[in-house]
Formats: C-alpha cells, sequence, structure tokens
C-alpha cells in the first residue's frame, strides 16, 4: 500500500502542480531593478497549453558487474505521470511529476513506492505589478556522505531516501512614478523520508534532517540612472527556517544601501553598504543515563524541550561590497561583487551569455548562509517557469540539472548533504545549452563548500565546522530520428569528500542511452541501457549494469 505519509507529499506537491495548471493572467513583467540603460524586457504573446498524463509499464534487469554480490535481479515498473507546460497571457508553468510503484519479483529488494518531480508556475493577479508564484520538488537523494553513493538509483539502494521541499508567496514589481518597488514573500516546507542508512564499520547516523518550515520576505525601492546621474536602492529583509531536529533555527536580517553609477554606456561601478545579523541555534538532546545523546527509531536525535537554546553561530554589524556591472548587449551580461558578510571576506558573481536563441552560457558564483530546507527553496525560487527537466531512463529519477531557453539551474549544491544543521556554502556552477541540427546538448559542471554550524555544548558538538566539498559534471545530448523515434544519452560524475569523522571520499560516474519510438500517436516504447560505478575508499569499487523495456500510453 502507498503510505499515509506518502500520499501527503503527493498533496503538496500536486497543489503546486494545480496551481501551474490553473494559470490564467499577465505576461512577463519588465526587468527587474538594476543598469539597463533603459532597455525593456521583450513580452511574448504566444501561448501554449500541452498537458500530458500518461501510463506507464516497464522491466528492468540490473547486473552487479563487480565489487558486488555478483547478483542479477529483475523488477517492474508500473508508473503514471503528468507532463505540461503553459504560457498563456497571463501565466506560465511547467510541471513533471511522476508516481512509480516497483514490484520486485525476488524479494530480493522488496516493493517500494517512489515519487518524483518538479513544478514551477507563476499566476500574475494584477498585470504588470503583483504574482503569486509557486514551485516544488520530489526526488530521491544520498542521506550521508560517508555512506553508499549510488550514481544511478536502480532498485533498492541503500543510503537512499525521499526529499520534498515545496514553497509559494506573492511578488510584487512595480513602479512608482521613476521609481521600481519590489517586494516578495516566501513560505516553504521541506521533508526528508525516515529510511535505513547504511554506513561503514563503526559509524553512526548523526545529524539526518527531518523537517523545516521556512518563511523569507524581502522589499526594495529605487531608481536607475537618468532622472540622477547614478542609480540607487533600499533593500531589506527576513528569513527564518525552524527545523524539526533539535529545534534548530536559522534567523537572518538585513538591511542596506546600494549605488550604480554608470562609467560608459554598457559599464558601471556598482557598491552598497547595510547591517545585518545572522543567528542560528539549537536545543540540546535528551540524554540517557551514560550521558549520551538519545537515538530515535527514526535514526534522529530526540530533542529535549526542557533545554535552553545553545548558540551555533552569531554575525552581525556593518557589510558591503563593491563591484563592476557590464551589459555590451541584451545578449551579455556580467556581474562580479567582492566584500564583507558574516564576519568574513565574501565574492560572488554571474556572467550570462547568450549569442543565439539556440544558446545559452551561464556562470555563477555565490555564498551563503541557509538552512537546508530555505537553501532548496532559493534553488527553487531561482528556476525559470519554463524549462527542459530530463529523467534518467532506467529509473524514472529525475536528473539534478534542468535548462531553460536562457539559462541552466543544477541541484546539486542544495542537495549535497541531508544533514540538519545550517551550514555557510560557497561555489560556483557553470552550464551552457545549445542546439546543432536535429541535437540539444546540454552541460553543467559545479563545485560546492560547505562548512556546518553546531553549538559546542549540544549533540552535535563534533559537528561544528565539519567542511564538506563537492565536485560534479553532468551532460545530456537528444535528437529527433525521424517522426516518430527520438534518441538520448547522459554522461554524468560526481565526487564527495567528507569531513564527518571517519568519513571517505567517494567518485561517482555513470552512462545510459535510450532509444524511443512511437507507434501511435498515444503508444510508444522505450529501450534503455546504462553503466553505473562508484568508488569509495575502503571499499571495493561497484560496476551495476541495467537494461530496460517500457510501454507508454499518453492522454492527450
Amino acid at each position: 500500500m502507498v503510505s499515509r505519509s506518502t500520499i501527503l507529499k503527493t498533496i503538496g506537491l500536486a497543489g503546486v502542480s494545480a496551481l501551474a495548471m490553473s494559470a490564467v493572467a499577465a505576461e512577463a513583467r519588465g526587468e527587474r531593478d538594476g543598469y539597463d540603460e533603459g532597455r525593456s524586457s521583450s513580452s511574448s504573446s504566444s501561448r501554449r497549453v500541452d498537458v500530458v498524463p500518461y501510463l506507464e509499464v516497464s522491466q528492468i534487469v540490473t547486473a552487479d558487474l563487480a565489487g558486488g554480490s555478483g547478483e542479477v535481479l529483475t523488477y517492474s515498473v508500473l508508473a503514471a505521470g503528468v507532463d505540461a507546460g503553459i504560457v498563456t497571457r497571463g501565466a506560465e508553468a511547467q510541471v513533471n511529476l511522476r508516481y512509480e510503484r516497483r514490484i520486485d519479483w525476488g524479494d530480493d529488494i522488496g516493493d517500494e513506492d517512489v515519487l518524483s518531480g518538479i513544478a514551477r508556475a507563476r499566476i500574475d493577479v494584477v498585470p504588470g505589478a503583483l504574482s503569486f508564484e509557486a514551485g516544488g520538488l520530489a526526488a530521491r537523494n544520498r542521506i550521508d556522505l560517508r555512506g553508499d553513493a549510488p550514481g544511478n538509483l536502480v532498485g533498492g539502494s541503500d543510503n537512499v531516501t525521499q526529499v520534498y521541499s515545496v514553497y509559494a508567496g506573492p511578488t510584487l514589481a512595480t513602479h512608482v512614478g521613476d521609481l521600481s518597488v519590489n517586494a516578495a514573500y516566501r513560505l516553504g516546507y521541506t521533508r526528508v523520508e525516515d529510511n535505513n542508512i547504511v554506513l561503514g564499520p563503526g559509524q553512526q547516523p548523526i545529524d539526518v534532517f527531518d523537517d523545516s518550515v521556512s518563511h523569507s520576505v524581502s522589499a526594495s525601492v529605487g531608481q536607475q540612472p537618468g532622472p540622477l546621474p547614478f542609480g540607487w536602492s533600499v533593500s531589506g529583509g527576513y528569513a527564518r527556517e525552524d527545523a524539526g531536529q533539535l529545534d534548530q533555527r536559522f534567523e537572518e536580517k538585513y538591511a542596506r544601501a546600494d549605488v550604480t553609477v554608470p562609467v560608459t554606456r554598457d559599464l558601471a561601478l556598482v557598491g552598497g553598504i547595510g547591517y545585518e545579523d545572522v543567528e542560528i541555534s539549537e536545543r540540546d538532546a535528551l540524554r540517557d543515563v551514560n550521558g549520551d545523546p538519545v537515538i530515535g527509531n527514526d535514526g534522529r536525535l530526540v530533542t529535549d524541550p526542557a533545554s535552553p537554546r545553545l548558540l551555533s553561530f552569531d554575525a552581525d554589524g556593518l557589510i558591503w561590497d563593491v563591484g563592476v556591472l557590464w551589459r555590451p548587449s541584451r545578449r551579455t551580461s556580467l556581474e562580479a561583487r567582492i566584500g564583507k558578510r558574516y564576519d568574513s571576506t565574501t565574492y560572488y558573481g554571474s556572467f550570462t551569455y547568450q549569442p543565439s536563441s539556440r544558446t545559452a552560457i551561464n556562470i555563477s558564483a555565490y555564498d551563503a548562509v541557509a538552512g537546508f530546507g530555505s537553501r532548496l527553496n532559493d534553488s527553487l525560487a531561482t528556476l525559470p517557469t519554463q524549462f527542459d527537466s530530463f529523467r534518467n531512463p532506467l529509473t524514472g529519477d529525475l536528473n539534478t540539472c534542468v535548462f531553460g531557453a536562457a539559462n541552466g539551474l543544477c541541484f546539486n549544491d542544495a542537495l549535497q548533504s541531508l544533514a540538519s544543521s545550517s551550514f555557510r556554502t560557497r561555489g560556483i556552477t557553470g552550464s551552457i545549452t545549445t542546439s546543432t541540427g536535429a541535437w540539444q546538448h546540454g552541460l553543467a559542471v559545479g563545485y560546492n563548500r560547505r562548512r556546518f554550524y553546531a553549538a559546542n555544548t549540544g549533540a552535535l558538538a563534533g559537528f561544528g565546522g565539519v567542511v564538506d566539498q563537492s565536485w560534479f559534471a553532468s551532460y545530456f545530448a537528444g535528437t529527433q530520428i525521424d517522426a516518430r523515434s527520438s534518441f538520448d544519452a547522459n554522461v554524468y560524475a560526481s565526487y564527495l569528500e567528507s569531513g564527518i569523522g571517519n568519513g571517505s571520499d567517494v567518485l561517482s560516474l555513470g552512462a545510459n542511452a535510450a532509444y524511443y519510438r512511437n507507434f501511435t500517436n498515444r503508444l510508444s516504447g522505450s529501450l534503455a541501457v546504462g553503466v553505473d560505478s562508484y568508488d569509495q575508499q575502503g571499499v571495493d569499487t561497484q560496476v551495476v549494469g541495467s537494461a530496460l523495456v517500457g510501454l507508454r500510453y499518453s492522454f492527450q
């Protein structure tokens, strides 16, 4: 049977999907605040409503090729899903939602339910001014960086569980005379399911995320260069995340003023100064008679509600940054800044280049303090309302990178670790999407460094200061062979370096390919093959081969 918990999470993501598919209002708004020399964004009057529910049945075979038991496993998959893309005069939305029932043939992996999907929607309540936005993600993810690291989540993979995250809220973007006025509020919820974690000898699961509720509110008012020889803005914001385990709390307040000073038509100097207050705290765990933290049946620490709040991070005071903004054309933009925040040096920036409608290049460097739930919500909010998402043809799982017409976004940073402690995350990601003839290509690479915060006197005292690092690369290629058949392939790699005691570095590599054939307008078939490996220190390298044959019926 489908568990009550799975049903509740399905309702949450389906709610975002329902919002997406009911969207009716205005086209895209003007460009956000900034130095644009009077350029305005283009708007499209095109209308597109594509909603395709489907049913699917497939048969999968996996085999341990090296480092494992040599077993050959067979199981069936029954799936139901919907792919939808909506563009109207007042709304944009994209939905990719799929539920699977996996049926084991030999009691080797056990039957399981899997929900995966991604959705993003915007409804314009007041055209050109007020909109309502929402997003959601359901995915399977690795739990502990020290445990197994399967690159292809075929079958009953150890150290893997379900992650769900949704957010929604209004966004205001309008003008009052020459002033740009912006405001936004987001309410988010993130949940990680219970699951058994398989680790190495002598290792115990620690700090496994449970759930959290997050709030984010921001507002700004400003003016672009023109009425004055420089542009300016004043902004402020507040963010908070309350996590279930140890009643952990992340809280951030800030206020700042920024100026933009044009040097040439294409180049401007930018800078800002302000004040911030960031505080992270938690409660202690219940202790047994020996003074050791109590761990519940779900593998998480049991919170002591009578414990006082324990401070794990506190930074308040002056913040500032300076940099350059370069926009030589509507297709090219560069912003780079350096300054002080979180009581230390910070640097961040972005580069976008779209030489044609068929190619887009994006690079982004970031530096932020956040919790797991709020970081995942932030990534969802950055996702465009029109994008291409791809699934592993063998497992049905969503790839961690999605690609829009002008940019790509990867969730590798947000999903790097399911630890509940808040952290500082720094890194850089880059992506390129292009179409050449009948082929589509997408490439993404990135690096992320995450430093965790925990109270020195709490149950997670040894976790404070731990640093995890990850590197990843993902490549996708696909083509329409003829009117009825298509082909795509994926190659991916990741390297994880855990700073947790007794942790080990893990290298994961994988590739797969799939052929699709439409027999009728509604009935299609698929064939897929793949190979995946992961090499973990102290453990033999494991290599798994997989093959699939499937049928899909689409209700178009």
